[in-house]
Order: C-alpha cells, then structure tokens, then sequence
C-alpha cells in the first residue's frame, strides 16, 4: 500500500474521532453523553439540544466521511470513486473513528451520518436515495434505528448494482457491520416495542 494512502487512512480516522456532538453540546452547557439516549449523535443533539445544533452536529458528522473520501482520492488518483478501494478503506476509518474514537476513550456514536458522508462521494445519487428510504423508514417505524440498519444493509446491493467491486465491497461491508453493531443495543429495544405492543 502506498504511503499517500497510509497517510489518508490515518487521517480519515483522527478525523473521525472529532466528535461534534460532544464539542456543539458543550457549547450549550450540555454534556451529552449524560443526556437522552446518552449516544453522542446527531440525533441525541437533535431531541436533547435542539434542531441548529443537531443540523451543526449532522453536517460535521458528514463532512468527516465525505473529507475521508476525498483526501483518499486524492492519494490514489483515480477519477472514478466507485472503483476505489482506497477511498472505502478511508471511509471505514472515519466510520470507525466517529464509532471508537481516540479522543474520546473508544466511545463514539453510530456512524450513520459519516457513511452517508463517504458514499455521498463515492456514489451521489445512491446515497440521495437511502436518505430518503432512511427517512421513509424512520418516521413510518417511528424509529430512527430502523432506518439507518436498514440503509446500511440496502448500500450493498445497489453499490454493486452501481458497479463497485471487490475488494471495495469488502470495506462497504466493514462499515455496514461495524453499524450493525453500534445499533444493536437499538434494535432490541425496537423488538421490544413491537413484541409489547403486540
């Protein structure tokens, strides 16, 4: 691997590791990690700080992957992203940063918003259409949850469907686990909600 590559993995994870919620938060006398869900994320800032922060704390989350991308790109050159293990091994390591971050004791949000960030670079239109499915997911479920698995599973298929290939399948697959993961604790309660109400 080359070293302009090397560089640009290290770089996407420190990146990823910045945690927005935490810093937005604290800008409104708020730690919180000690707050609603207790996840720093967007959508903890969003229900427990309010909607300019949380739009402030989306927006950084996003750039984390898309600036990962774009900084992998430029290492390897290549003019078509889809085509680019590289930029997905970089989008992996600020997903894994913002999940498990350095700064932060290992103890980051879902990575959700960074995902979208990456594969908004590398597959535009794609990523257009599972924030919308995300959206559409999330409110009929009432869970956000719900959505962002769900999204993450669907990336797959259409990433191949779209022409990406082994072994950058390999890390869209790294990410989609790691998500998986990180919402474990999520969709038990969203099982249990459903078993109850049933």
């Amino acid at each position: 691997m080359d070293f302009s590559v090397v560089a640009a993995v290290v770089v996407s994870y420190l990146i990823g590791s910045i945690d927005f919620a935490i810093f937005v938060s604290r800008l409104h006398g708020v730690d919180i990690r000690a707050h609603g869900s207790g996840n720093p994320g967007a959508a903890n800032v969003f229900r427990v700080v309010g909607v300019f922060p949380g739009i402030m704390v989306l927006v950084g989350d996003l750039l984390k992957g898309l600036v990962a991308a774009y900084l992998a790109w430029l290492a390897v050159g290549t003019t078509n992203p889809v085509d680019s293990w590289e930029i997905m091994l970089a989008g992996a390591a600020a997903v894994i940063g913002h999940c498990y971050p350095v700064f932060h004791r290992f103890r980051g949000g879902k990575g959700v918003a960074t995902m979208f960030g990456a594969m908004l670079f590398v597959l535009p239109l794609v990523t257009v259409v599972m924030a919308v499915l995300w959206a559409v997911v999330a409110r009929v479920a009432k869970f956000p949850a719900a959505g962002s698995t769900l999204a993450a599973v669907v990336y797959l298929p259409l990433s191949y469907w779209q022409g990406m290939e082994f072994p950058a399948l390999i890390w869209l697959l790294v990410i989609v686990v790691v998500i998986l993961y990180r919402h474990r604790s999520n969709l038990d309660t969203w099982r249990e909600r459903r078993s109850g109400a049933g």
